[in-house]
């Protein structure tokens, strides 16, 4: 089986060069992201693989079908870039649920302490020898509330870290399970009693903006507001007025609402049109970065393994328990419990 791989970089090829050969797969990689007029590059493929920044419409996936490509190989565990329901009954959505959560926590706990204790300043001045500590005081994290939206794996793991470090844990999330272990309460509450607010959750129709000019009202003053899971789910032009007004005393973004065009990307040669992201970077107690929370060996590893046993579980008509179908489930994920079938 042939896979076409968009959006390539050198990092990618490193486990898929590895790894497609147990498989018995080929790989033909294209440094651009997929698109309509791109997509005759996957002629004669079964299978394409995209990532997070790839917009995967409905006239990309006509022209996928078109060409007889079988499935979507999302190396992601995201997937609001597919439309998923133009591709029911044509293409299979595969997706990576899990690489290592564990990569993703402790990178969201680094934007943490370096918002906190502005340790990304202080290394710009050191290294001009400027060895001045004013303007660089943070706070004691020991004994303060942290608010985490949405309690999955990578949620989990950081409520965890938050603990050890002495902080009060509670939490959010429309389908808690069971055994947490942390105090469960109402997104009104977790606005409104956090000192530090990190986001977790999948971005969804509910969530889109769930981060807005109301929620950022109830939070408290200076509050440290953390984001590794998706740009849209904060309101970027409400968390520039939340800044510019003192609001929000710190923040930390691994994710932007418009980042497709920036991210992954070397745009040190260009003048960015993107307003808002100029604005944010701008601001000394805002640290962006480049999604970059994933990117640990173990997870590319595990991302590519999980990948290509997607495409050999489709080619040995296995369950794909890593389909996507808008019919089934919730987050359109299948319901493995009560169904043991593809979706098509």
């Amino acid at each position: 089986m042939k896979i076409a791989f968009y959006d390539t970089k050198p990092y990618d090829r490193v486990w898929f060069d590895r790894l497609a050969p147990e498989y018995g797969f080929s790989i033909r990689y294209i440094e651009s992201h997929i698109h309509p007029d791109n997509c005759i590059l996957a002629a004669d493929c079964d299978a394409v693989c995209v990532f997070v920044n790839d917009r995967v419409d409905q006239t990309v996936i006509d022209r996928l079908y078109d060409l007889g490509v079988r499935a979507i190989l999302l190396r992601c565990s995201g997937y609001n870039n597919v439309d998923y329901k133009s591709a029911f009954e044509k293409i299979h959505v595969l997706r990576v649920p899990a690489y290592s959560p564990y990569a993703v926590a402790e990178y969201s706990c680094a934007l943490l302490l370096s918002v906190n204790r502005k340790t990304h300043r202080a290394y710009s001045r050191t290294r001009d020898y400027n060895f001045s500590i004013n303007g660089l005081i943070g706070a004691d994290l020991h004994g303060k509330t942290a608010g985490v939206v949405g309690l999955g794996k990578i949620g989990r793991i950081m409520a965890g870290i938050l603990s050890g470090f002495g902080m009060h844990v509670i939490a959010y999330d429309p389908y808690p399970p069971k055994d947490s272990g942390f105090e469960l309460v109402g997104l009104d509450q977790i606005w409104t009693r956090s000192d530090v607010i990190t986001l977790h959750c999948p971005l969804t129709p509910e969530t889109t903006h769930i981060v807005n000019r109301q929620s950022l009202s109830m939070m408290k003053d200076a509050v440290l507001l953390i984001n590794s899971s998706r740009g849209a789910l904060i309101d970027t032009g409400a968390l520039i007025e939340a800044v510019v007004n003192r609001k929000v005393g710190g923040v930390g973004l691994d994710v932007y609402e418009e980042e497709d065009d920036y991210f992954f990307e070397d745009r040190s040669n260009d003048i960015l049109e993107d307003e808002e992201l100029v604005r944010l970077m701008s601001f000394p107690n805002v640290l962006v970065t480049s999604h970059q929370a994933f990117f640990t060996a173990e997870a590319m590893e595990a991302i590519a393994r999980t990948t290509l046993q997607n495409l050999s579980m489709l080619k040995n008509n296995a369950f794909l328990e890593n389909e996507i179908c808008y019919r089934c489930g919730k987050e359109g994920v299948c319901d493995r419990e009560n169904k043991r079938e593809n979706c098509f």
